[in-house]
């Protein structure tokens, strides 16, 4: 074999060699990134090791039981009794669904032991009973069709408990209902940032690896976490969700992540938890973190000064929901921002 044959082979060998190794390199850089190995061992498992210490924020209110009818928010009728009726009778004919069209109902009964309304129960007395229907939510305003329902759901409820009940004007309530649906509109905020890897994407482990480390935990949802409350019960101050199909693969090597986003539904959480603070102090940690980029809906960077901007507009919105006895957080403001 001539050396020009020999030379021409090395000069293959090395191509093909080179094409290889760029293949492999270009084969790495655009799989998923994936979790560090934990102490134990190497695997795709995410931590859950939350880093919010609860003694930094005010303490909010537990919410564990459904707050009770409001007149702030809730059109309610009262209904009269002869005489107590025991909390059995009551809850044998109570209306079997618990909304009027698109609108929570409720019936509560006046306990005679405790002389508080509550919802009937079993082994209680009740000496009288109010059933309400709420004013508005993110569905919408009470409408004429909805208080009719809650007309109907109520008078064959208090004919079966042999009570009376008195209704309130219909065109008040629904007018009542259109001017708290339009001051909800006015100051509801959902706000919404992405995360956007810069280059290589992530791994469903990867992502929840950082997220954990920023006290997320894990949600019974695939491809969902949330920054729990200081509180039990309270709603999630933030939540950081990305593609279920994604989360929900076998192979998490072949479950490539480009962005995920984190929200908070502004009026669900109150104050005291700083949640926009947070939200941004979570953001920037994982861009960092996962290098990514901070973002809007429309792919754009977002700036500095456009966060401060969105603060700002935030806490104005807070006043105004305190104003309006509807501060963030409580009870009122959760059910009607639902």
């Amino acid at each position: 074999m001539s050396s020009f044959t020999i030379g021409l082979a090395i000069l293959g060998g090395l191509v093909l060699a080179g094409v290889v190794a760029w293949n492999t390199w270009s084969a790495r850089r655009q799989a998923p990134r994936m979790a560090e190995p934990s102490v134990g061992g190497a695997n795709d498992a995410p931590r859950t090791d939350p880093t919010f210490d609860a003694t930094d924020a005010a303490p909010l209110p537990t919410l564990e039981k459904r707050p009770g009818l409001d007149a702030l928010i809730d059109v309610i009728a009262p209904i009269a009794l002869d005489d107590p009726i025991p909390g059995e009778a009551a809850l044998a004919v109570l209306p079997a669904t618990r909304r009027a069209g698109g609108k929570p109902y409720a019936v509560e009964g006046w306990n005679e032991a405790t002389q508080r309304w509550e919802t009937p129960a079993a082994g209680q007395r009740y000496s009288a009973f109010q059933a309400g229907v709420q004013l508005a939510n993110r569905v919408g305003p009470l409408n004429e069709i909805e208080f009719s329902e809650f007309v109907v759901k109520t008078q064959a409820f208090a004919d079966a408990v042999n009570g009376v009940a008195e209704f309130p004007d219909m065109r008040e309530q629904v007018a009542r209902g259109r001017e708290l649906d339009q001051f909800a509109s006015e100051y509801d905020a959902q706000l919404s940032f992405t995360l956007r890897a810069r280059s290589a994407s992530w791994s469903p482990g990867f992502v929840h690896q950082h997220a954990t480390r920023q006290g997320f935990v894990p949600g019974a949802i695939a491809g969902r976490l949330s920054l729990p409350g200081s509180t039990p019960g309270a709603a999630a101050v933030l939540t950081l969700s990305f593609d279920t199909q994604a989360a929900l693969a076998e192979d998490p090597a072949h479950s490539a992540i480009r962005e995920v986003t984190l929200t908070l539904d502004a009026p669900q959480v109150g104050r005291a938890e700083r949640p926009f603070v947070r939200m941004r102090e979570a953001a920037v940690a994982l861009a960092a973190s996962m290098d990514g980029l901070i973002t809007d809906d429309h792919g754009q960077v977002i700036r500095v000064e456009a966060l401060d901007h969105i603060g700002a507009d935030l806490e104005q919105r807070y006043d105004a929901l305190d104003e309006h006895d509807l501060s963030a957080g409580s009870p009122q403001a959760r059910r009607l921002f639902s």
